[in-house]
């Protein structure tokens, strides 16, 4: 682990601005980063730069450490109200012939396949319809519960619950209120997109907005629950767009310290209404890994979905900043290989997950949902890791 001595050496050592040499004094001397600031290390910090700042926050956070849990995804239907230009996963109500519907008993079907497995968490999201309200999503999370009630029950969106909030004509408090009494344990980050209506109001425009997502998940940290928060990038946005989205995150954060895990969602291109948009590059990535981890000072944890950017890239983020490549998943969601992301059967296991982690010097430790260690995995070994599944473990490359 570098010290902020060792930091300042090495970036002595480059050709850098006095504007970031000035990011830089702060970042090392524990001040936080301005709005201005956030924009200029995007358009005009190259990634090495950015790295080496990202990575001491990291380290001095959480040193070697690299999280992962065992978990699967519930989803209940691919169908949607709503028409997102960027959703490659949902389809609409008339188009019924390409889409799903789960029962309640078919939902718990699948939360029961799991009984024997040491999974830790259900991740409950899907698309918006009006028969899955909040009667149907109360019994729905009770139920899991009753099942078996050491499973962490992961759910919905702003989205999902400002939608059945409104059509029960309940306020986001009592809503919130309603599903903890149900079982609801915590909230992904979905959902979020860019905050700022400039962007919002040309790729998901039906639903909720910028403060109404803030606005729910603000209700549930009121409860002393927890919640995480992602921002989607590499679309039509500018640069400012994702600082003020990060800063929104940040105030938040300030206000209520219910956040534990910022996720960087990157925009895939295929089969959506926005194919026509070109993806960012990996070297981009990287970069917004990095300044997510600089600017969201407040923030334990900065997540990268294995699944969503490769295997590869993941390992390389964990120099960038990440902590968290999420978890085994088992090949439970569609979201990201409909979107066209690497992983077309995103599904590892808890050896594959370990030796990714150790190909690149970081110690792996599962956690649960709210970060207790369940195993550290520093030291276990696993004779035929490699081999299992027939996949071949990849050793991330320098760029």
């Amino acid at each position: 682990m570098s010290t902020a001595k060792e930091v300042e050496e090495l970036l002595a050592g480059m050709n850098i601005s006095a504007e970031l040499s000035l990011i830089a004094h702060k970042v090392l001397n524990n001040t936080r980063i301005s709005f201005e600031d956030g924009v200029y290390l995007f358009e005009h910090a190259e990634l090495g730069f950015l790295g080496i700042l990202a990575n001491y926050i990291r380290e001095k956070k959480h040193g070697d450490l690299t999280y992962f849990n065992r978990n699967f995804h519930l989803e209940p239907t691919n169908l949607c109200v709503y028409d997102c230009k960027f959703c490659s996963y949902s389809r609409l109500i008339k188009q019924k012939e390409e889409g799903w519907e789960l029962t309640m008993e078919e939902m718990l079907d699948i939360v029961k396949k799991y009984d024997d497995e040491p999974v830790t968490e259900v991740h409950i999201v899907g698309g918006v319809l009006p028969q899955y309200d909040v009667a149907f999503y109360s019994a729905l999370f009770s139920a899991i519960k009753k099942h078996r009630p050491n499973l962490h029950v992961k759910a919905l969106t702003p989205v999902e619950y400002h939608y059945i909030f409104k059509k029960a004509k309940i306020d986001y408090a009592t809503g919130m209120k309603l599903m903890k009494e149900a079982g609801l344990e915590s909230m992904p980050g979905g959902g979020a997109e860019i905050f700022h209506p400039e962007v919002r109001q040309q790729i998901a425009k039906d639903k909720c907005t910028g403060d109404q997502w803030l606005d729910i998940h603000r209700e549930w940290h009121k409860l002393g629950m927890r919640s995480n928060a992602t921002m989607l990038y590499g679309h039509i946005e500018e640069f400012w767009h994702r600082v003020d989205h990060l800063e929104k995150l940040r105030a938040l954060q300030d206000e209520t310290g219910g956040f534990q895990t910022f996720i960087p969602l990157k925009f895939r291109n295929q089969n959506n209404q926005m194919s026509n948009v070109a993806e960012s590059s990996v070297i981009e990535d990287l970069r917004n890994f990095a300044i997510s981890r600089i600017y969201l000072d407040n923030f334990d944890h900065i997540k990268a979905y294995w699944a969503m950017i490769s295997r590869e890239t993941a390992q390389l983020s964990l120099n960038f900043g990440v902590d968290d490549i999420d978890g085994t998943l088992d090949d439970t969601t569609k979201i990201y290989s409909m979107a066209g992301a690497e992983e077309q059967t995103p599904a590892m296991s808890t050896q594959q997950l370990v030796e990714l982690i150790r190909n690149v010097g970081r110690k792996p430790i599962e956690r649960d949902t709210l970060y207790h260690v369940v195993t550290d995995y520093s030291d276990v070994v696993f004779e035929d890791a490699k081999k299992q599944n027939g996949y071949k473990l990849p050793v991330a490359s320098n760029i």
